[in-house]
């Protein structure tokens, strides 16, 4: 992943501090918990000068591909419609006047592929960051706060009482605990990350569960773009 950068914001009183071990395990599950889930249904918020992007989709974290809608805020349509991507590739079906939520059943032509990029794009490693936040195994609990995971505050989110740590990036480098904050309920259930992409001065949030998961369907017939 690139260009992950610390985040303030959302702390509660009597943050930071050390992680207990009921905590750690917490982070360290929360990965897998998407993962065990199969999917999950996210709004990612992507800030740009030009005006924000805005994805509302569903990541499959066992398939690793992700399907929705891209809208602009406060910029033209040019970047609005269905987009669908893998960890490798990105594939749009522009849209004038974009629905709120994809089709279940992406439509068959009109896509073009191009591959995703790994750096200079905010919404690529938006992308690429939302596709990351699954994992088919825990983490290492003991790990953690060695690496500088600490426990932020407490919030609420979409109803859910919730606990804010710092942890490791998505792409999992050494050296990355404190580098982005997770929005964690009692069983570990991830409901927000916040991450700094790059350059971008405001962070990107992923928010999940703001509606309904629709399972992923591969986009066929994309052509390559130009």
């Amino acid at each position: 992943m690139a260009g992950f950068l610390f985040t303030g914001g959302g702390s509660g009183p009597g943050g930071p501090r050390a992680l207990t071990s009921d905590e750690s395990n917490r982070l360290a599950i929360t990965r897998f918990r998407n993962y065990q889930a199969h999917g999950r249904a996210v709004t990612i918020t992507v800030p740009g000068t030009a005006g924000a992007l805005t994805v509302t989709a569903s990541v499959d974290y066992r398939g690793k591909a992700g399907y929705g809608v891209v809208r602009g805020t406060g910029r033209g349509t040019s970047s609005d419609g269905l987009i669908e991507w893998t960890a490798t590739s990105v594939s749009v079906h522009p849209m004038a006047n974009a629905p709120a939520y994809a089709p279940a059943v992406p439509p068959r032509s009109d896509w073009y592929r191009r591959p995703l990029l790994a750096t200079g794009s905010a919404l690529d490693s938006s992308l690429a960051i939302a596709l990351g936040l699954g994992s088919d195994r825990p983490d290492n609990a003991e790990l953690l706060p060695q690496n500088g995971a600490a426990w932020q505050g407490r919030d609420e989110v979409g109803g859910h009482r919730v606990d804010i740590m710092t942890g490791p990036s998505a792409g999992h480098r050494s050296g990355t605990a404190g580098n982005v904050r997770y929005w964690l309920g009692p069983d570990g259930t991830m409901y927000r990350v916040r991450v700094s992409v790059g350059s971008e001065p405001q962070p990107v949030d992923i928010d999940f569960d703001t509606h309904r998961y629709v399972p992923v369907a591969p986009v066929t017939g994309a052509a390559a773009s130009r």
